[in-house]
C-alpha cells in the first residue's frame, strides 16, 4: 500500500492502554499516522462527530481513507495484514501456533483480570500514581496474572523469541503492579523493564507524560 492516510484516534491524556498497543503496532511498522485526541471526560466520544467514525464510540479508532475500525486487537490483525513482513516489520509470530498463541495472550488481557484493572489504573503506568494494596480479589487476579506470565515466558525476554505485540500487552498489564510497588518475580521485573525500552514504546510514553 503506497501513501497510507492513516488516523489514530486516542483518548487526550494518552492513558489508554488499548491506543497504545495500536499506537505501538503503527510504530513499528513504521508507517506514517496522525493521531486524533478524544476527550472520554468530557464524553466526546458520544458525540455524533465521533460516533460516525467509531461504530463502538471507543478508542482506539483507526481510519484509513473511508474504513474505519475500532478494537486494538482487531486493528493489530489488520495492520499486520495491510502491512505483511518482510517488506514490513512483523508484530506477530511467524510460526501459526505462536501467532495464534499471541492472539490468545491479547484476548486473555483483554477480557479477564478485572479486579486489576479496576485496582491499578494505567494511571500508576503513565502518571505516575499509587493505589492502596490489593484486595483479595485483586490478590487473586495478579497471582493468576504472574503465574501465567511466568509459564508463557520460560527462560525468554519475548514471549515467542522474537517481539511481539503481545508483549507490549502483558508488560503493561505486569507495570500496573510493578510501578505501583507490587511484588513481582525478578523474572518479570527484567520482563517489564527489557520490554519497556522499546523505542515505540518510548514514544507512546513521551506522549502520556504529565505536563
Amino acid at each position: 500500500m503506497s501513501d497510507p492516510k492513516l488516523t489514530l484516534y486516542s483518548d487526550a491524556n494518552y492513558y489508554s492502554p488499548y491506543v497504545m498497543s495500536a499506537f505501538v503496532a503503527l510504530t513499528e511498522k513504521g508507517i506514517p499516522f496522525e493521531i486524533e485526541t478524544v476527550d472520554l471526560a468530557q464524553a466526546e466520544n458520544l458525540q455524533e462527530n465521533y460516533s460516525a467514525i467509531s461504530t463502538t464510540r471507543r478508542v482506539p479508532t483507526l481510519s484509513n481513507g473511508s474504513f474505519q475500525l475500532s478494537e486494538s486487537s482487531a486493528i493489530d490483525e489488520y495492520i499486520e495484514e495491510l502491512f505483511p513482513a518482510p517488506t514490513f516489520s512483523a508484530i506477530y509470530p511467524e510460526n501459526p501456533e505462536d501467532r495464534a498463541k499471541a492472539r490468545e495472550v491479547q484476548a486473555w488481557l483483554r477480557s479477564d483480570l478485572m479486579p486489576i484493572r479496576a485496582e491499578r489504573s494505567t494511571e500508576i503506568v503513565f502518571a505516575g500514581q499509587k493505589r492502596p494494596a490489593l484486595t483479595e480479589a485483586g490478590q487473586a487476579a495478579a497471582e493468576k496474572l504472574i503465574t501465567a506470565a511466568i509459564r508463557l515466558l520460560g527462560d525468554r525476554n519475548n514471549l515467542f523469541g522474537e517481539w511481539s505485540i503481545a508483549d507490549t500487552d502483558l508488560a503493561l498489564m505486569l507495570n500496573r503492579l510493578y510501578l505501583n510497588g507490587d511484588t513481582l518475580p525478578e523474572k518479570l521485573v527484567e520482563y517489564v523493564q527489557h520490554q519497556w525500552q522499546r523505542d515505540s514504546v518510548k514514544e507512546w510514553l513521551a506522549l502520556s507524560k504529565p505536563e
